[in-house]
């Protein structure tokens, strides 16, 4: 849980993700300008929080049904984690930029051109931004379905999700609580953006070598160990 939750703060630091920020709580919140923000931050972190909720259902939608279909192909655990670490192994490799394929960059996200008035459309836009399978959050995600798939354990494929999401979702309700110093850090922090890309995919192969050998169990085992208790609680 403890790789799925920084999986999510690297999807959150990706290209993809980290610079449109700003325009994706603008969209859902329906307000301009940093000072309206700041000035009825109760009501963005709100529609933030809604929002958030709307990309973690589907997430946790995506874990389930990993799971389920491990269950149905349980036969095939030892010979599907290994295939599934070998495609991890591709994704990070890919994430890293060691090469490009025009089907993993296209990007099939739910377009919403109008966001629907009220918090139900914060929730809507959240689903749209959660069923999106972009160039930098797909790698990561479907390594952490693939080997969700591998485990056959409805609890355990909810939590990792969960992780998942908790990660991407923390720092997005940082910033809708504290949008200016968001942007100061962003400033300084986006000459670093591409180092995050090769950090993930270093990650993700990583990851799929543990699959491949079958110790991915005994390392997350440890990293869970060293989890603090209150964050273990949460995930």
């Amino acid at each position: 849980m403890t790789v799925a939750f920084l999986a999510g703060l690297l999807s959150f630091l990706s290209p993809c993700v980290l610079p449109l920020v700003p325009s994706y709580l603008s969209f859902i919140t329906g307000m301009s300008g940093v000072g309206e923000m700041q000035a009825r931050r109760h009501l963005a972190l709100l529609h933030a929080l809604l929002f958030v909720a709307g990309f973690t259902l589907i997430f946790v939608a995506l874990g389930a049904t990993a799971t389920a279909l491990g269950r149905l192909l349980v036969t095939y655990q030892t010979w599907l984690e290994r295939v599934g670490g070998l495609l991890v192994v591709c994704f990070g490799l890919y994430t890293m930029g060691a090469f490009r394929l025009a089907f993993l960059a296209r990007e099939a996200r739910v377009q919403l051109a109008d966001k629907p008035l009220g918090y139900l459309g914060s929730v809507l836009a959240g689903i749209a931004f959660g069923a999106g399978w972009t160039p930098c959050i797909g790698p990561i995600l479907g390594s952490i379905l693939l080997y969700t798939s591998t485990r056959a354990d409805l609890a355990q494929g909810l939590r990792l999700l969960g992780a998942y999401s908790l990660g991407l979702a923390l720092p997005f309700l940082i910033a809708a609580w504290a949008l200016e110093w968001f942007l100061r850090w962003f400033q300084r922090f986006r000459r670093y953006i591409g180092w995050v890309e090769r950090v993930a995919g270093v990650l993700l192969v990583v990851v799929g070598v543990l699959m491949l050998t079958g110790s991915f169990t005994v390392i997350s085992g440890w990293l869970q160990s060293l989890t603090p208790g209150f964050l273990r609680s949460r995930l």
